[in-house]
């Protein structure tokens, strides 16, 4: 049976769900800022969210991603970094370039066309008798947030090899075919032909393993103004983008859920044990428009909260008041006239059937009211995340 490289066991709190790996070192989702995050949700100070959110994104938007740059010996890696950097070989911190294998061990490098972020150039795999297993746990691939897999001449099996271990480990990857100059002084095929077949030669081989096609790039590292080189560029930092957060939506939304969810459940027991009045000081726990105000502050989704978040996020007053309007929570008529028709109906038969279903009914509608008010919440919390990570 195959070896699962990069396998995510031990490396996430296995407190959360798979929206992301969070290795257990990140000082940016700590088990204390996830616990903070929780806090703030569950004793409905939304605002409290909004400076914690705000925070972790200061902290990603500042963290340096590692970019990996890898493949077989001799297939121009070193040359590759020069050339996306847009420096000549013999300039000072230029990757060293040469025939033979020239870079041992892993060399950082970082350019002012990325800023936040470290190219990395590792030795070459298939120098040596090596597998590709023990070549990734060498190099610690999975401390990179991206690869960029290098090849020429020949897509090999150690490409297919490096390729599937990046899809198996979640890793964002890409695929560049370095030598492209060359191919098209030595092939009689035009370059829209050659370049078609080359593709088509990298796609069969990822996919006979079952591998998705990532983006490939043709270029060449004599000419890195040319060909994809600047498609190659313009695509880079936006995924970058996308490495940075990804995930992260989700990954705190989830967590604001569970804490919206378990609240939910304890004041329904509340509801039930008919303890309303007691343990939110409710007047009169008939009185739905009451209990919907309670709710809506416990939550922190009632007309001053709002505006307090809308203030935090520098956005209008009627930002996200106005966003959960629209999204018409009334969960009021259906049954719950049908329930009410249904007890007026049945005063006949006893009182003490009566005051059941008057008791039912009653309950039923504070929990309809404490679901819409559950939803308004999770609702306001994911426009916070859109607005806070999706455009930071």
């Amino acid at each position: 049976m195959e070896e699962e490289v990069g396998s995510p066991e031990d490396k996430q709190f296995s407190c959360f769900s798979d929206a992301v790996f969070i290795p257990k070192d990140s000082n940016t989702l700590s088990v204390e800022v996830i616990n903070s995050i929780e806090t703030a949700v569950a004793g409905g100070k939304v605002v409290e969210v909004v400076s914690i959110v705000k925070e972790i994104v200061r902290k990603v938007s500042r963290n340096t991603k590692k970019i990996a740059v890898t493949g077989d010996s001799g297939n121009g890696m070193s040359s590759f970094i020069n050339a996306l950097r847009l420096i000549g070989h013999d300039e000072e911190d230029s990757a060293p370039t040469g025939v033979v294998r020239t870079t041992q061990k892993p060399a950082s490098y970082s350019s002012s066309h990325f800023p936040y972020v470290e190219l990395w150039d590792l030795p070459g795999l298939g120098a040596t008798a090596q597998s590709v297993e023990s070549y990734l746990d060498e190099m610690q691939i999975s401390t990179y947030d991206l690869i960029i897999i290098i090849a020429s001449e020949q897509f090999s099996s150690n490409h297919v090899k490096l390729a599937k271990a990046m899809q198996r480990m979640r890793k964002k990857f890409y695929v560049v075919w370095t030598k492209l100059d060359r191919d098209l002084s030595t092939s009689a095929l035009t370059e829209s032909q050659l370049r078609q077949t080359i593709q088509k030669n990298i796609r069969e081989n990822l996919q006979k393993d079952g591998v998705r096609v990532p983006p490939m790039f043709l270029v060449s590292v004599m000419e890195p103004e040319s060909h994809d080189f600047p498609k190659l560029r313009e695509m880079l930092p936006k995924d970058l983008v996308d490495v940075k957060y990804h995930g992260l939506s989700k990954t705190l939304y989830q967590t604001c859920e569970n804490i919206i969810n378990k609240k939910v459940e304890s004041i329904k027991k509340i509801i039930d044990a008919d303890n309303l009045q007691r343990e939110f000081g409710i007047s009169d726990p008939d009185n739905l428009l009451e209990c919907r105000k309670v709710f809506q502050e416990s939550f922190g989704v009632d007309d001053e909260s709002l505006r307090q978040v809308a203030l935090k996020m520098k956005k209008p007053d009627t930002h996200l008041k106005t966003s959960m309007e629209s999204q018409g929570y009334h969960q009021d008529g259906g049954l719950l006239a049908w329930l009410y028709s249904s007890g007026t109906q049945l005063v006949s038969t006893g009182l003490n059937m009566a005051c059941c279903i008057f008791s039912h009914r009653r309950n039923t509608q504070q929990k309809g009211i404490l679901n819409e008010t559950a939803g308004k919440a999770k609702n306001v919390l994911w426009k916070i995340l859109e607005d806070s990570i999706s455009h930071p």
